[in-house]
């Protein structure tokens, strides 16, 4: 599915995608072809499906997101240096 469909199918949602297709442009996830794993009903929710499924599935694309925002595009961050213990 494309983005636009996917905000018509589930309108002011908090969802759980897979990237099926994506490309990357200067650091920004832009999805393609995703589908949708599952629907939360909040974004606390959403983030802890997200961490489940990518703890089961590390090599997937999951993505948890919105669909009030207007395009797919994720900025990638990558942690430098060593996180110290708490």
């Amino acid at each position: 599915m494309k983005w636009e469909e996917v905000r018509a199918e589930y309108p002011n949602a908090w969802l759980i995608v897979e990237a099926i297709r994506f490309h990357e442009e200067d650091d920004v996830f832009v999805g393609d072809d995703i589908t949708v794993v599952e629907k939360c009903p909040d974004g606390a929710a959403a983030f802890a499906a997200y961490r489940r499924l990518h703890r089961v599935y590390p090599a997937r694309e999951f993505i948890f997101v919105h669909t009030s925002r207007p395009d797919l595009r994720v900025e990638e961050r990558r942690w430098m240096g060593v996180r110290a213990g708490a």
